[in-house]
Order: structure tokens, then C-alpha cells, then sequence
């Protein structure tokens, strides 16, 4: 199993889009905190997007099928990234 953190754009017409996914590769897991994976998402995504629009949620990948777990019930709210 991988983890991976899907990051989505609120999009201020109503609704949200998914703009990429990250997996997890740090070694040293003391240095994940929810404001590393979310400045890793604004370096990367965050070009051309307002960044306070941008959140990130937590989702585990099986190595094996490729299939996505997300959390249940899955609910993206818009300031999951800012917490």
C-alpha cells in the first residue's frame, strides 16, 4: 500500500476539481505534518491557481491493483488543506 494525497482546486463557480495526485516518498516520516504536504501541493499545483483554494485529501493506493482508497465517508471539505 502507498500513500498518496489527491489535491483538488475549489472552483469559485461552484464545485471542485482535481487537479493531481502526490504519493508519499519521504523516508523520515517525523517530517509529515498537514502544512508540509500542503506547501509540497502549492510549489507544485499552485502556479497557476489561487492557493487558499487549494486542499489536499489523504488516500491510499494498493500497490498491487492500482485501486484508490479514500476515506469513508469521503467528504473534500475546502479548508482541509489550511488545518
Amino acid at each position: 500500500m502507498m500513500i498518496a494525497y489527491e489535491f483538488y482546486w475549489f472552483d469559485p463557480k461552484g464545485g471542485r476539481q482535481i487537479i493531481g495526485v502526490l504519493p508519499e516518498r519521504r523516508k523520515h516520516i517525523e517530517r509529515l505534518t498537514k502544512e508540509s504536504i500542503a506547501n509540497w501541493g502549492r510549489k507544485f499545483f499552485g502556479k497557476n491557481l489561487d492557493t487558499k483554494d487549494l486542499y489536499f485529501v489523504e488516500v491510499t493506493i494498493d500497490d498491487d491493483t492500482c485501486r484508490i482508497f479514500r476515506p469513508t465517508p469521503f467528504s473534500s471539505p475546502c479548508k482541509a488543506i489550511s488545518e
